[in-house]
This record gives structure tokens, C-alpha cells and sequence, in this order.
């Protein structure tokens, strides 16, 4: 993966994560039709995207750890 992944990977959760909150919300208001594939896409959505936003955010631990040591490394040489 590319250095900057881990921005990619956060978005991509944020967004999956705002989708499966405004979606059972427009359904409350009875904005859109409340099926069960709709909610259970949903459902996927939210999980997904808190999967895949905690994923992201450890690569970002990770990735700062590992150029946090490195710099640390260059200015002791």
C-alpha cells in the first residue's frame, strides 16, 4: 500500500458510516421506503465502514510509529 492509504482507507469508512446513519433516518421520516435489502445494505454499510475505518486508523498508528523512529534514527547519526 502507499504511504498515504490511510487517508483513503478513513474516508472510505467515514463516508460508509455517514450513509448508514442518514439512511435509517430518511427511513424514519418515511423519505425513502424501508425494505429489508435496503436494511440490511445498511446494516453492511455501517459495519463495513467501521471495519474498514478502524483499519485505516491502525495503518496510520502504524505508519507514524515506523517515521517517528526513522527520523529519530536520522538525527542521532
Amino acid at each position: 500500500m502507499s504511504n498515504r492509504s490511510y487517508l483513503v482507507l478513513i474516508i472510505i469508512g467515514f463516508v460508509l458510516l455517514f450513509l448508514g446513519m442518514v439512511l435509517p433516518f430518511l427511513m424514519v421520516i418515511q423519505l425513502i421506503e424501508s425494505t429489508f435489502l435496503l436494511n440490511f445494505l445498511v446494516f453492511a454499510m455501517s459495519l463495513i465502514g467501521l471495519i474498514v475505518g478502524m483499519y485505516g486508523g491502525a495503518m496510520y498508528d502504524r505508519y507514524d510509529k515506523t517515521h517517528k523512529y526513522e527520523e529519530e534514527d536520522f538525527y542521532k547519526k
